[in-house]
């Protein structure tokens, strides 16, 4: 599959052939891909390193995968208000975005954006949730563990100081719903639901500020 294909062909001259075409549009999906995956293995490495396996509260079971799109619902929610009322803060995560993020995945397909949401939903929350929030829960009880798990997730997305606290905000409400349905697999199937239709929307439809930029 060809994906993710170049952003501004041409801009750095005459190509030969379309190969660099296609190297440099894919490199940035590759990266996120990459990245985001990476966490996985990342967390069973720590996780052995420590005794304590991030997937000790993962099963498959079609109730939490039920209650993981259930979960998704807020969060969607969330990012409609923010998208329909942009005010303050919240404008310039928009702006960032559109200026920053798109233009790397604006030729991706559908299945592309997929695939980085699947990846970002098992990678962090094997990172956050069940490795960072169940082996602190071990020690300092199951809400110290999930806000501590929260502000470092909240950390890791330095976007701006209002992305943080949003994100840090997000962490937390995951960190609530794997307290309440005892399953990693819902807060995965939740974050990557999430990430999935966000990424479908705003690449779908960009703000004004970015659409009057020459």
């Amino acid at each position: 599959m060809k994906a993710c294909e170049d952003v501004d062909p041409g801009s750095e001259g005459e190509r030969d052939d379309g190969r660099d075409d296609e190297d440099d549009g894919l490199r940035p999906f590759v990266f996120f891909v990459l990245l985001e995956a990476g966490l996985a293995p990342t967390s069973l490495l720590i996780g052995w390193c420590f005794g304590y396996s991030p997937l000790n509260n993962f099963s498959w079971s079609g109730n939490a995968i039920v209650a993981g799109i259930a979960a998704a619902l807020p969060m969607l929610i969330f990012l409609a208000v923010t998208l329909r009322w942009p005010i303050g803060p919240m404008a310039r995560i928009r702006t960032f975005f559109d200026r920053e993020l798109a233009p790397l995945l604006k030729e991706c397909r559908w299945s592309d954006y997929l695939l980085i949401s699947v990846a970002a939903g098992v990678g962090e929350e094997m990172l956050f949730r069940g490795l960072i929030q169940g082996g602190l829960s071990l020690f300092f009880g199951p809400w110290a563990g999930a806000s501590a798990a929260a502000v470092l997730f909240g950390l890791m997305h330095p976007v701006s100081m209002t992305y943080v606290v949003v994100a840090t905000l997000l962490g937390a409400y995951l960190g609530v719903v794997w307290l309440v349905t005892g399953n990693l697999l819902s807060v995965m199937v939740a974050h990557g639901i999430y990430d999935f239709l966000a990424l479908l929307i705003l690449m779908s439809y960009p703000s004004s500020t970015a659409e009057n930029e020459p």
